[in-house]
Parts: C-alpha cells; sequence; structure tokens
C-alpha cells in the first residue's frame, strides 16, 4: 500500500488555459453587469485588481492577489464588513483566481515560494467566514474541495524541495513556508468542517504522511490530529481503504523509526483516532498483532509514557468502554489518595498544635487550682490573724479593766461601771442608727434616682414644648393685641370721661322707669 501511493501521479502544476480563459471572460462579465447595477457598495480596490489580473499575464497575477491581504486587514474578522468584502471578492472570482494559482511553479514568479505561502495564507483566510448567496453549491461543492486539494498539493511542492535542499537556509525557508501551508489548511477546514472528510481522502494528504523526513512528517501528523479534534466523526465518514492507509503509515513510523519526536507524534495521532473511532481498537489488535510487543519493547521510557500507557491499555483490554471504566477507576483512586493523603498530613501538622493547646490548658487549668488553693490558704491565715488581734485586743481591754478597777476606789466602782455602760449603750446606738440610716439610704437611692430623673425629663420637655410654642408664634400670621400700658390706660379713661360730660345721660327716676318699662310691654 505504502508502495502503491507513493506512486499516484502528480496533477499538472499549470492550470489550464482554457479555465483561465474563461474565468476573465466570466470577470468582464461580472464587471460589466456590475457597471450595470449599483457598485457603490464594492470597494474600489476590490474593482481595480479584478481589472488588473484579467489583463496581465499568468506569472504576474499571484503578485497581484497578494494585494488582498492589504484589502482584508482593512475590516476587523468575522465582522458585517469582512463577510460583505469576502462576498464581493468572491463574486469577482478572485478567490477562484487563488485557488488556481496555488498550481503554478512559483520557481518562476516574483517572490518565488514565499509568494506561495502568502497566497495559500490569504485563500484561507477569505473562505473561512465566507457563505456566499450566489452559486453556493459551485462554493461548497467544487471551489473549496479544490482549494484543498491545491494546499495540500502545494504542501507536496514544498515538502519536495525541502527534501532536496542542502543548504540549511534553504531547508529553513522551506520548512517555514511548509508549517505556513498547513495552518493555512487547518484554518480551512476549521472554518468549514464538511472539508476534513476532504482532506483525509485526498491522495496528496497521504502522499504527505508518507515520508522518511522528520520535521514535514510532524506537521503532517499534527494537522492529522486538528482534524480529528475539528471533527471528531469524521473517521466513520472516510471508506474503510484510506482509514487502513492512514494506519499503515503510522504502524509503519513505529516500527521503523527511532527518533522519539516521530514515536510521540505517531502514538499521539494513533491515540486521537482510537478515542474518535472506538472500531478501531479491535481493529488494530486484529490487523498489527506485533503492535502491543512493539510499543511496550521499543518507546518505553521515551518521555511520552502517558499517552503510550493509555495506548497499550486500550490494546490491552480490547475495548474502549473498559479502558474508560479503568482509567476512571484510577482517576478516582489517585483523587482519593490525594485526598486521604491531605488529611492525614493536615493531621499531622494539627497534632504539635493540640498536644501544645492541651499542655497550655492543662497547665493553666492547674495554675488556677493552685492560686485558688493559695488564695482559700490566705484568707484562712487572713481569719487567723483577725481572730487572734481580736483576743488580743479583749484580752488588752480587759486587762485595762481591771488596771482601772484596782485604782478607782471602792466607792466609785458602781459610778465607773454605770459610765462605762452608758458609753457602750451610747457607741452601740450609734453604730446602730448609722447602720439604719445607710440601709434606708440605700433603699432610697432608687427612689431619688427616679425623680431626679423625672424631673430632667420635665425639664427638658417644658423647654421643648416652649420652643415649638415660639416657633409656631413665629410663624403665625395673626398678631394678638398689644398689652396696654398705664399711660395708655390714663388716655384712654381721660377720652372716656370727657365723652361723658359732652354728651350726658338723662337720669330716670325709678317710676319713670317702670311706665317706661310698661310702654314697651
Amino acid at each position: 500500500m505504502r508502495l502503491y501511493v507513493q506512486g499516484l501521479k502528480i496533477r499538472s502544476s499549470q492550470p489550464t488555459r482554457s479555465r483561465l480563459m474563461f474565468l476573465s471572460t466570466r470577470n468582464k462579465i461580472i464587471k460589466i453587469n456590475m457597471s450595470q447595477n449599483k457598485t457603490e457598495n464594492v470597494d474600489a480596490r476590490i474593482l481595480s485588481l479584478a481589472s488588473e489580473v484579467t489583463e496581465v499575464s499568468n506569472q504576474n497575477v499571484p503578485v497581484l492577489l497578494l494585494k488582498l491581504k492589504e484589502i482584508l486587514k482593512t475590516t476587523p474578522s468575522l465582522s458585517k464588513e469582512s463577510k460583505k468584502l469576502k462576498e464581493d471578492l468572491y463574486n469577482y472570482d478572485l478567490i477562484q483566481y487563488c485557488v488556481l494559482v496555488l498550481k503554478q511553479d512559483y520557481s518562476r514568479v516574483n517572490g518565488g515560494w514565499a509568494t506561495a505561502a502568502k497566497l495559500a495564507e490569504i485563500l484561507s483566510n477569505c473562505c473561512v467566514g465566507l457563505d456566499p448567496s450566489e452559486d453556493v453549491e459551485e462554493f461548497y461543492n467544487k471551489i473549496l474541495p479544490s482549494a484543498v486539494d491545491n494546499l495540500l498539493f502545494l504542501g507536496r511542492r514544498l515538502q519536495a524541495r525541502f527534501i532536496r535542499a542542502i543548504k540549511d537556509e534553504e531547508k529553513s525557508e522551506f520548512l517555514h513556508f511548509f508549517r505556513t501551508v498547513t495552518d493555512s489548511l487547518c484554518w480551512l477546514f476549521g472554518g468549514h468542517i464538511q472539508l476534513t472528510v476532504c482532506v483525509l481522502q485526498c491522495d496528496h494528504f497521504l502522499q504527505l504522511l508518507m515520508t522518511d523526513d522528520v520535521e514535514t512528517g510532524i506537521t503532517v501528523m499534527s494537522v492529522l490530529q486538528n482534524i480529528l479534534r475539528v471533527n471528531s466523526t469524521v473517521l466513520f465518514q472516510v471508506d474503510e481503504s484510506i482509514l487502513h492507509c492512514i494506519l499503515d503509515e503510522l504502524v509503519f513510523k513505529l516500527s521503523s523509526a527511532t527518533n522519539p519526536v516521530i514515536g510521540n507524534a505517531a502514538t499521539k495521532s494513533l491515540l486521537v483516532m482510537v478515542e474518535s473511532h472506538q472500531p478501531l481498537v479491535e481493529l488494530l489488535r486484529m490487523r498489527y498483532r506485533g503492535l502491543r510487543a512493539l510499543l511496550s519493547k521499543q518507546w518505553t521510557g521515551k518521555g511520552f509514557g502517558r499517552e503510550l500507557g493509555r495506548l497499550l491499555d486500550l490494546l490491552y483490554s480490547g475495548s474502549y468502554q473498559k479502558v474508560e471504566m479503568q482509567r476512571l477507576h484510577q482517576a478516582a483512586c489517585l483523587v482519593q489518595a490525594v485526598w486521604k493523603g491531605f488529611q492525614t498530613r493536615k493531621r499531622l501538622k494539627k497534632l504539635p498544635k493540640a498536644v501544645t493547646s492541651l499542655q497550655r490548658g492543662f497547665r493553666a487549668k492547674r495554675e488556677q487550682e493552685w492560686l485558688h488553693f493559695k488564695r482559700l490558704k490566705e484568707e484562712e491565715e487572713l481569719k487567723q490573724q483577725l481572730h487572734l488581734q481580736r483576743r488580743r485586743a479583749m484580752r488588752i481591754f480587759n486587762e485595762k479593766q481591771l488596771t482601772l478597777l484596782e485604782i478607782v476606789h471602792a466607792g466609785q466602782v458602781d459610778k465607773h461601771m454605770q459610765e462605762m455602760q452608758e458609753k457602750s449603750a451610747l457607741m452601740i446606738q450609734r453604730h446602730w442608727r448609722g447602720y439604719k440610716e445607710r440601709r434606708n439610704f440605700h433603699q432610697q437611692r432608687q427612689a431619688l434616682k427616679q425623680y431626679k430623673a423625672a424631673v430632667t425629663i420635665q425639664r427638658t420637655a417644658i423647654r421643648f414644648l416652649k420652643k415649638r410654642r415660639c416657633i409656631r408664634e413665629a410663624l403665625s400670621p395673626w398678631k394678638g393685641p398689644a398689652e396696654l400700658t398705664d399711660a395708655r390706660r390714663l388716655e384712654l379713661h381721660e377720652k372716656i370721661d370727657e365723652h361723658l360730660r359732652l354728651h350726658p345721660v338723662s337720669q330716670l327716676s325709678e317710676e319713670q322707669s317702670k311706665e317706661l318699662h310698661m310702654l314697651q310691654v
């Protein structure tokens, strides 16, 4: 199968002249139609570039198409303006030109293969996010698959020149161009997922994969991994023969290569394929019987043990579900082990603190008990001393009394005893009255506090009411009569007397008053 795929014929590197003439004629027709309709919404640079492309030779077309990069930079990606701009590029066949010119021989074009890499990047940027309103079937069924095919064809050319290059500078340049083309391809099928099937079914992709070169082989296998990440169900849509070819090449790389980088990339690719297409587990076990021994013997300890271990688990179990259950069980065991270890370490860290806290509490309690015992002992000693002092004072007092009795005359003893009794009675009364007054004072203190509080509240309330009354009177529009002074009162009395003097009242007798009253009745 490897020899058969390598022996496939490469398509012609030059676009047919009839196709270019057709595009040129079609572009002129579109230009005439657009001129008849409204072209104000179309960018003038697109119109100018479309007219220039139809007039120059085929070798100068790629250089002119590089202007599309500057046109695309003027609008933000994934915006309405960008979509409108890309649709205009499609309507004027500039995207179709980009697809066709990828098959030219860029050794005769200005800029060389760098121009080809830039055009590949421009083509992927133009196609991603484009959803034309016209010729939809042609775009999705012809142009996009042709773009994928031409990008892979360009990648084959760059891969061949990279392998044939002798100088390090040339090899680095061609490798950079090759990676640019593969990145553009990944960006293209990332925006149009249906193209992943076209990539895997393309003969150029298999030929790119069947290489002994390390750098380009790793890049192609990374493209395969990106395809499976973008569309995990793509292997269900691919023919079984193509799937066998890809598996044959990956297993061949694992069996023949000694470079750990190649082994790592091939192992990851196989693992991604198996995880996205579960029936491949049984196919790998039946088709490649010595694969498990080869992987465990040749690639163990090469720096990618995690992926290798997962792949070996899949091959040994024979079922993806079993491996998944084992992986979940191991993950659960690992989580439990980590959690238990964390809890144990946390407990061990807290143990010295707990012991210290226990010792501190025990010592504090013992010290409190000792202080309490010491306090009780001091109180007992104090009571004992007070008792001794009291007894000593009583003894001294009794001795003084006896001494006084000895000094006093026998006839004065009764008088002395009476005086002593009176003094004792007065002292007892004084202490009792003091105790009684203090008790009454303590009982009346609360009432006194309440009385003072009531007085304070009343004083505050009276002041508040007075302020409110003053404010109300100040705001009231009616003003009461002013108070009469003594001078004003005398003046009014004089006016009244003068009025009575000027207008005397006729005085009636009692009989005249009665007659007047009877007449009114």
